[in-house]
């Protein structure tokens, strides 16, 4: 990302209201959102629109939110994208699917506008520095080469 780039968050819900109140609840950060409505779309969406950070529910038409983190998770190509799991869902055994399945964070339902927001700041700084520092392990590694 560069620096002059708004972060950009994807939100994957199929509950309208839920989206209205996440982009509302997000509305006073400077970012770029775009929302998903099913689990084939949010995979659809990440490869389009690129996010940085993925506020993903768990209970989605077509792909659970689990299967989307999953396969996310396991492409090197979307691996870095922060998820954010944002459920209803919040016995024990659902976090630990979350965590398996290779969620960064899990936020239940119903959601608290200021522990959202601070997660969604503090997860899109983390993105920012791993992406620092994969540019700067890149960088090394050119001139490295260049060195041989």
């Amino acid at each position: 990302m560069a620096d002059t780039e708004k972060p950009r968050v994807l939100i994957a819900d199929d509950n309208e209201p839920n989206v209205e109140l996440l982009e509302a609840y997000l509305a006073g950060l400077d970012i770029e959102t775009e929302i998903a409505v099913d689990g084939q779309d949010t995979l659809d969406k990440v490869a389009a629109f690129k996010p940085n950070l993925l506020l993903l529910d768990v209970m989605m038409p077509k792909l659970s939110g689990f299967e989307v983190c999953q396969r996310l998770k396991s492409d090197p190509a979307t691996s870095g994208v922060m998820i954010l799991m944002v459920t209803a869902l919040n016995e024990l055994g659902d976090i630990e699917r979350a965590v398996e399945a290779g969620t960064d964070d899990f936020l239940s339902k119903p959601v608290n506008k200021f522990e959202l927001l601070k997660r969604v700041e503090n997860m899109l700084k983390l993105s920012s520095v791993t992406d620092e520092v994969e540019r700067l392990r890149r960088y090394i590694e050119a001139m490295e080469r260049r060195g041989e």
